[in-house]
């Protein structure tokens, strides 16, 4: 069994010692309105993952999974962009406006499955099959992403995984939605990169089924980052985006959700009647599904970010290009 202690000790070093310290005295009284007088002052645009606490996700410009951050960094019309989310989802914000100034409130909040995939061991990855495509899962570093022909997320990564028909074909770094991915499209020949979501691989598929017998008419819904024994259980599996769609559009009361709580901010304000009941963990006394790296972002280290211009986020310009390009055919595919 894992718990929080063990889980937060597989979390990367620090990338760097630039975070703001918070200072309580240097606050100010609305802290909300400070940040909104910011982004205005310094032109920034706000994007927020759904797994960011929902006082900074009603602070954004946009709030959205993966693909849909792309989407809105891809030539922002501003000069900032600070991204509450995770590392690898600011850096793709930076390879798609190099001459803009992006922002992450912690630079600690990285990915497991992108910590897990070294860039010098996935080339020797690469290097072992010769001839195979790349399509990597964007949960990885820019330094992962110019090995890669394409970049996929979990919207859309059947239909990236589409677009190598009769190739030998490399998916990383997540098993899992590689599992799904390959059950989806019929491929059974996948060179998998053996990585997965720490907060995802944590649901218990015992607990859920001890769930279902308590709301038996609850639907279940679950992203394909969880394991197959959770996915069997599914009513309906989907990226992070479609769990927040069905979960509005289903007629039924209840829903029982296997991903990161955070999700439930939305789900709520488009559907405030709807009773949502979290998925359980292995731990059951530790709240181990929700994103330790997430959660490092605060209204507080968001306040100092944009006060004071860092952390910055930053691309080897000898990588950048290369990064972008399986990023913009992927954007340009969807």
């Amino acid at each position: 069994m894992i718990r929080l202690r063990e889980l937060t000790s597989r979390l990367a070093p620090p990338r760097q010692d630039v975070s703001v310290k918070p200072h309580p005295r240097d606050l100010p009284d609305d802290i909300e309105d400070a940040i909104l007088e910011l982004k205005r002052e310094r032109n920034a645009l706000l994007l927020a993952h759904y797994y960011q606490e929902s006082q900074v996700q009603d602070l954004a410009d946009v709030v959205g999974d993966s693909l849909a951050l792309a989407r809105a960094a891809q030539g922002a019309d501003c000069d900032v962009i600070a991204f509450c989310g995770v590392h690898f989802m600011a850096e793709t914000a930076k390879l798609l406006n190099p001459d803009k100034l992006v922002l992450v409130p912690d630079l600690d909040a990285g990915c497991s499955l992108a910590d897990g995939c070294p860039p010098d061991e996935f080339q020797r990855f690469i290097d072992a099959h010769p001839g195979a495509a790349v399509l990597s899962y964007i949960n990885c570093s820019a330094a992962v992403k110019a090995k890669s022909d394409l970049i996929c997320t979990s919207s859309n990564a059947v239909k990236m995984v589409q677009q190598f028909e009769g190739r030998p074909l490399i998916f990383a770094p997540d098993r899992h939605l590689a599992r799904f991915v390959a059950k989806e499209t019929g491929r059974d020949d996948l060179i998998v990169w053996q990585g997965a979501c720490v907060v995802h691989e944590l649901f218990s598929a015992q607990g859920l089924e001890k769930l279902r017998m308590q709301h038996p008419d609850a639907e279940v819904l679950a992203h394909p980052e969880c394991d197959q024994a959770v996915l069997d259980q599914a009513d309906f599996i989907a990226s992070t985006s479609g769990i927040i769609a069905r979960a509005c559009e289903d007629p039924k009361r209840e829903a029982i959700v296997a991903t990161e709580d955070g999700v439930f901010h939305e789900i709520w304000r488009r559907v405030p009647e709807k009773v949502l009941i979290q998925a359980p963990g292995m731990d059951e006394s530790c709240a181990c599904n929700r994103c330790p790296y997430m959660r490092l972002n605060t209204l507080e280290k968001l306040y100092y970010c944009l006060r004071d211009g860092k952390p910055e986020v930053t691309v080897d310009p000898a990588i950048a290009e290369r990064a972008r390009q399986p990023i913009e055919r992927m954007l340009a595919l969807s």
